[in-house]
């Protein structure tokens, strides 16, 4: 047994969060970094940096979706890799980060040819236009080259934070920011190559970052190792890992499809005007999830280790730490949403018009903000004790199920603001949903024996 997995079924749930966590959480924000320093750099592009910025921009929802595939085998796979850690069946683990590998590879050869193929008509639906397509088309011919190392880098680093290595898991995500700010003025300034630089810029950091993965994974330092015998689809562990993955998967893949419908309804009901403040919401609200996703997600291999251990008592413990910790930052964030509104929104835009409206909005678009750590604890504590079916429920209840149908129907009796207050209605429903399922769920899934 290496001193990770002792540490992950030992050491005090307190300091063990603390330990895989932080790390977590730092690795989320330097992620976010990363897309802000890039769209910096092509913003500053001469003469051309707002149109390119723009069609850029148009890449996103693609992009988006490229991320979500990773989750499928690396959210999937990793919970279930270290619940049978935790069982002391190295073999299964390995056979499971296999699987997912292999999955990962599949992924990336349809993902790339599919978006190939379908990039121009797609970017002209996500409203491109004769002036951003070029440079839409551009940045995507050149980033869906490097699809492989988007899904192998983000995906398998899950296998690395699940046994413990929150530090090493982080620093392959240092490698890939650090690398991309380095890369981007060299390519895009001094190589003369604009968007195709910013774009190859990406792909070699993310090529950096899948590489120092694989060989992690490979060492003698991983707890499980990525073997050649067990690279293949292994059909029952592929099953397996699809069902868990599906709720991350569709927790990050709606995101595109809530930023196309908030956006067409924003330029129906008020203008480019509400189109712009719900860009600057949605960017404060992401200050607000990062942390909470980064702090379950490093907490998430603590509960499924134990639980494949058998040790319940920790894994309560663990889940009423993470529970509480989660809402405490929402709740924060709620507060400073009401309290300092033009401060927050003035970080973005100087702009008099705009900062008046972002202020007015923000309190009521951030309204159910502070009981949505309960629904993202619950439902990261879910995913880690492998309950596949309820995860995806809870992953489609709040987008798909509430959030979007909200967006079309409540304008249509309360006008533009019913856009905006789809928001909190769907953080308060599905949040209150989620915590009692949790709650009547929770002593049944640990009264249960593991599954295989």
């Amino acid at each position: 047994m290496t001193k990770e997995e002792e540490w992950l079924g030992t050491a005090s749930p307190a300091k063990l969060i603390f330990m895989l966590a932080v790390p977590s959480v730092a690795a989320q924000f330097i992620n976010v970094l990363y897309n802000i320093v890039d769209r910096m750099y092509i913003g500053h592009i001469p003469e051309e940096g707002a149109a390119a910025l723009t069609g850029v921009g148009l890449t996103f929802p693609i992009i988006t979706i490229i991320s979500a595939f990773s989750a499928f085998a690396g959210a999937g796979g990793a919970p279930l890799a270290a619940i049978e850690l935790g069982r002391e069946r190295r073999d299964a683990a390995e056979r499971i980060l296999g699987t997912a590998a292999a999955l990962l590879v599949c992924f990336a050869v349809v993902l790339t040819a599919v978006f190939w193929i379908c990039k121009e008509p797609l970017l002209y639906v996500f409203g491109a236009s004769s002036a951003t397509i070029p440079y839409a088309l551009e940045y995507l011919s050149v980033y869906l080259l490097g699809t492989i190392f988007v899904q192998l880098s983000l995906g398998l680093n899950m296998f690395i934070t699940c046994q413990g290595h929150a530090k090493t898991a982080m620093l392959s995500v240092i490698i890939g920011a650090v690398l991309n700010i380095i890369l981007d003025p060299i390519f895009i300034f001094l190589f003369d190559m604009g968007v195709t630089g910013a774009a190859l810029a990406t792909v070699i950091s993310q090529a950096a970052s899948a590489v120092w993965v694989i060989l992690f994974l490979c060492s003698r330092r991983s707890a499980f190792k990525l073997r050649r015998r067990y690279f293949a689809l292994d059909l029952h562990q592929a099953g397996r890992i699809v069902a868990l993955g599906v709720s991350p998967f569709i927790m990050q893949a709606t995101e595109s499809l809530i930023v196309i419908v908030f956006n067409t309804q924003l330029q129906k009901y008020g203008g480019d005007l509400y189109v712009g403040s719900m860009t600057i919401l949605q960017s404060l609200m992401q200050l607000v999830f990062v942390p909470v996703m980064g702090f379950t997600q490093g907490t998430q291999p603590i509960i499924s280790f134990n639980y494949g251990a058998g040790k319940t008592d920790r894994v309560r413990q663990t889940v009423r730490i993470m529970l509480a910790v989660s809402l405490c930052i929402t709740a924060a964030g709620w507060l400073a949403a009401n309290l300092f509104p033009h401060v927050l929104v003035r970080i973005f835009t100087s702009d008099e018009e705009l900062l008046a409206v972002s202020a007015r909005m923000l309190p009521l678009f951030m309204g159910g903000v502070w009981i949505f750590g309960g629904q993202t604890a619950c439902q990261s504590a879910f995913v880690g004790l492998g309950q596949a079916k309820i995860s995806l429920f809870l992953a489609l209840l709040r987008k798909v199920i509430i959030l979007i149908p909200l967006a079309y129907v409540l304008p249509c009796f309360i006008g533009l603001a019913g856009i905006y207050l789809a928001e909190p209605a769907a953080d308060i429903t599905a949040a209150v949903t989620t915590m009692t399922l949790f709650a009547l769920r929770f002593k049944k899934i640990l009264a249960a024996p593991v599954k295989d």
